[in-house]
């Protein structure tokens, strides 16, 4: 069995397995007991692998990268949540319970068919010593000669080999989490006094926002990139109108397809958050955090729109906002749109009146991190834009939510997930610009960038990690301050402009508005 769903195909199983062999040739040789415990102990073992197997084909498919034993199973949780959202709660359980079904069968026959294939060996032991041999003679001789059938070898170790992998996946895990507490703890600008973090951007109007799966895909792929690639440039030339202008470039994220919070977190940090073990050091450290730079001035309220959080969500201390408003504390009244808890025009609008509007009573600036949430997969129904002064409590969504595509129907076709998925980053750079043009100032400067690029079905199997990033702004002095980065004027940023990790953003950004460095060492 291959551990990616592109690798399956019917040469795939058409196979001598090593493993097989040895079995066939060890099972037959022991006393009865000893036999039966050893071919209950393998089929459990390949039932674990198999199922670790079919966890590494979902992950590849989704997130890019295999399912790691150690860090990933607190994430099958989410995915419940996650079909909840999409599907309704019926089918969510019936999948649940069809899943673990599924296991316990698979564990309980695959034991009890080596059991009896083993005692079958036993009863017919000259046939299958004979066998056995032939087997065993016909996989050294396809080993040697590198034998293969339609590009796959015949002789096979798939399972040993996959145990190996686990196991080195768990040393390399275990490995990092040493290694990483060690890096958590130096910091370029650590030590640097509040009166020296981002003196350029005093007095501004500062937001950070993340678009949910906001990728180069959206951008270069033939069937997303047209609609996307002429909102990109039509809101530049809106923005251009109202005084506002922008550069824009690339960079790699730390995670794909899914796990957001990875990438919020490495632009933040400036650190290479791949993993959830990775997340929890850095969220447990004193390691400065963009925002929380911010907050160290003295000179800026900082606050967080979240309308994606709809538990605790202690990481607010990391961040360094003083006021964080999630799903619950936005008073919205209409329908989720799937995963997402309300359209980001909305989320939008709430951010102005209870927080943009309003200015900070004691004179200061103000900071603020949105993270926008109706590009989320799967993509249906898609919210539209309404009269800014139509929004209300959000009802006036219900029609246009009952009015859209069925999750079900668009996460079973792979066209149909492309081409909504391109319509909601319209909808979600569409409903931000609006904003922008709409109650941005002169002292407004903004900073937009996606989380990831979405997941392998829509973005396709060998997508590259990057993410279109910009900055937008009145004040030609604030893009003056990156001019030597060498990023593209507008909105979209042009194929072969630069790329880089998520994790120099930090770094970058602070030195290019006149923070000083006071390194912290670990």
């Amino acid at each position: 069995m291959p551990n990616s769903v592109v690798g399956l195909g019917p040469a795939k199983f058409l196979r001598v397995p090593g493993e097989a062999v040895i079995g066939a040739a060890v099972l037959p040789a022991l006393p009865r007991r000893p036999r039966v415990a050893l071919a209950v102990v393998s089929g459990v073992l390949l039932a674990g692998m198999t199922v670790l197997n079919l966890l590494d084909m979902g992950f590849n498919q989704y997130l890019g990268r295999p399912f790691n034993p150690v860090l990933d199973w607190s994430l099958l949780g989410d995915a419940q949540s996650y079909l909840e959202d999409s599907l309704g709660r019926t089918a969510t359980l019936a999948a649940t319970a069809g899943v673990v079904v599924l296991v316990l069968l698979l564990t309980v026959l695959l034991a009890l068919s080596l059991v009896r294939l083993s005692n079958l060996l036993a009863r017919h032991s000259g046939a299958a010593t004979r066998g056995t041999l032939i087997a065993g003679v016909v996989w050294i001789t396809c080993s040697s000669l590198g034998l293969q059938m339609a590009g796959v070898p015949i002789a096979s170790d798939r399972t040993a080999a996959a145990l190996r992998v686990q196991a080195r996946r768990v040393s390399d895990t275990l490995k990092d989490e040493a290694e990483f507490r060690k890096v958590a703890r130096v910091d370029a600008f650590g030590n640097t006094p509040g009166s020296q973090l981002v003196p350029d951007l005093r007095g501004k109007d500062m937001i950070f926002t993340f678009i949910e799966s906001y990728g180069r895909s959206a951008i270069e792929d033939p069937i997303m990139a047209p609609g996307v690639d002429k909102t990109l440039d039509a809101r530049t030339k809106v923005l251009a109108k109202a005084g506002f202008h922008a550069k824009s470039g690339w960079l790699t994220s730390a995670t794909y397809g899914g796990s957001s919070w990875l990438g919020h977190s490495t632009t933040m940090s400036g650190l290479w958050i791949s993993n959830q073990q990775r997340y929890r050091t850095v969220m447990a450290s004193d390691h400065m955090s963009l925002t929380d730079a911010f907050k160290r001035t003295g000179a800026f309220d900082t606050v967080g729109v979240m309308p994606g959080v709809q538990k605790g969500w202690p990481e607010q201390k990391w961040y360094g906002l003083d006021k964080v408003y999630n799903a619950f504390q936005l008073g919205y009244k209409g329908p989720k749109f799937s995963w997402s808890t309300m359209p980001d025009q909305y989320a939008l609008q709430q951010y102005q009146e209870r927080v943009h509007s309003k200015k900070p009573a004691d004179g200061r600036s103000r900071m603020s991190l949105l993270i926008l949430t109706s590009s989320h997969q799967p993509w249906a129904p898609i919210p539209k834009m309404v009269g800014w002064d139509q929004l209300g409590d959000g009802s006036i969504f219900k029609g246009i939510q009952a009015a859209g595509n069925d999750p079900a129907d668009v996460i079973a076709d792979t066209t149909k997930s492309r081409q909504e998925y391109g319509k909601t980053i319209q909808y979600s750079v569409t409903a931000l610009t609006e904003w922008l043009k709409r109650y941005g100032s002169d002292d407004t400067v903004l900073v937009f960038l996606g989380d990831h690029q979405p997941i392998a079905r829509v973005s396709g199997n060998h997508a590259s990690r990057d993410v279109p990033v910009a900055i937008v702004a009145k004040d030609p002095k604030v893009l003056d301050k990156v001019a030597d980065w060498g990023w593209t004027d507008g909105l979209r940023p042009a194929h072969d402009a630069p790329v880089w990790k998520m994790s120099a953003f930090r770094d970058r950004f602070l030195t290019a508005y006149g923070s000083t460095p006071h390194p912290k060492k670990g």
